[in-house]
């Protein structure tokens, strides 16, 4: 007798992304470590079960870590909990990583994620780990979906998280066609003890919000299959936004009046000087796409940029009346000049670009 289906569903998804990493790391002559990101909670640690099972039959090293935020009291406690968990489970090694989440303009959600992936990014490197698995599901796929909507940031929000991403592909998430009650039935069926983080029921926190009212609400008028649509709308999106984004980078090649490279401006960033009658003959998905990418090489914040900014420079080329520079985020500004659009580090003569109406 097999697998209860839902612990064969989890195992399922690892195996592909371990074949995957051993295809990566063929010839290579070196046996790779794969860590799993464990915090307690039934997706993570099904995922940690999943890895345990597969990796010693693929010869695959496999190991965990665990990150307090140090957001709860007794968090320690809980971490080293964790790791005990992933010991007993035969990860090596494993570690529990302490960071401290610093207050930030972003948000509370935002700033304990940055701290977490710059924890995993250094373990990852401390350890020579190839890979670094998250328990992200089809459901927060979902979420994410929806929240990229609400910013209204454009195909790219709506496209949610990707199955491999980080430096080098570092992060893999195999759980993205797996659903929430699975992972959580799968620690079930297997006795494994999970912890439930109440941030994830806090109101306070958009996702939690989106978690438990929003979704809730729309499968009440939409039926069931929202989670699952949504799911495959970040996918389509995926492969929309990188096509566009492919499109772009060939485009910019013809609309650079300049030669790419440093100019020895402010801090040595990049100007951008853009032909704005070929940008106005651009699609315009394609237009701001460039627009955006000379914003950020000129040193302009990726996650500082929003949809906002880049209408208002997209005016210079298409609705040019005479008007003023745009300050951009990271001091730098776009310029209409003659037939030119110029986007380098800015003056205080420059008028501010509107602010996004939703963040």
């Amino acid at each position: 007798m097999g697998p209860h289906p839902a612990v064969a569903a989890i195992r399922l998804a690892v195996r592909r992304v371990l074949h995957d990493v051993l295809s990566e790391h063929a010839g290579t002559g070196s046996t790779p470590l794969v860590l799993v990101a464990c915090s307690g909670g039934a997706d993570s640690m099904a995922l940690a079960s999943a890895l345990a099972f597969e990796a010693p039959r693929l010869g695959v090293r496999a190991g965990g870590v665990t990150v307090d935020h140090g957001l709860q009291a007794g968090s320690d406690v809980r971490a080293r909990e964790v790791a005990a968990r992933m010991t007993a489970l035969r990860l090596d090694p494993v570690e529990a990583v302490s960071v401290t989440v610093g207050r930030t303009n972003t948000g509370p959600e935002a700033a304990a994620r940055d701290a977490r992936y710059a924890a995993l990014d250094e373990t990852a490197k401390r350890h020579g780990a190839a890979v670094v698995l998250l328990g992200h599901t089809r459901d927060d796929q979902a979420e994410t979906v929806l929240l990229g909507l609400a910013r209204g940031s454009g195909t790219r929000s709506l496209s949610g998280m990707a199955a491999v991403s980080g430096p080098q592909g570092r992060y893999r998430r195999p759980f993205l066609g797996v659903e929430r009650q699975t992972t959580r039935k799968a620690c079930m069926v297997q006795s494994l003890p999970v912890w439930d983080d109440p941030h994830n029921a806090d109101p306070v926190f958009t996702r939690s919000r989106v978690r438990h009212e929003a979704l809730p609400t729309l499968e009440k008028a939409l039926g069931k299959g929202v989670v699952e649509a949504l799911a495959r709308t970040a996918s389509l999106s995926r492969d929309d936004a990188d096509a566009l984004d492919a499109w772009a980078v060939e485009a910019e090649r013809t609309v650079r009046t300049d030669e790419p490279g440093l100019r020895g401006g402010p801090e040595d960033l990049q100007t951008c000087e853009l032909d704005a009658v070929r940008l106005y003959a651009l699609p315009p998905a394609v237009r701001r796409r460039v627009l955006r990418r000379a914003a950020i090489a000129a040193g302009a914040p990726a996650g500082s940029l929003f949809a906002r900014h880049i209408e208002e420079v997209d005016r210079l080329v298409t609705a040019w009346r005479g008007q003023r520079a745009i300050n951009l985020p990271g001091m730098v500004e776009a310029r209409r000049q003659g037939g030119k659009l110029v986007i380098r580090h800015g003056s205080p003569t420059a008028s501010p670009a509107a602010p996004p109406a939703r963040r």
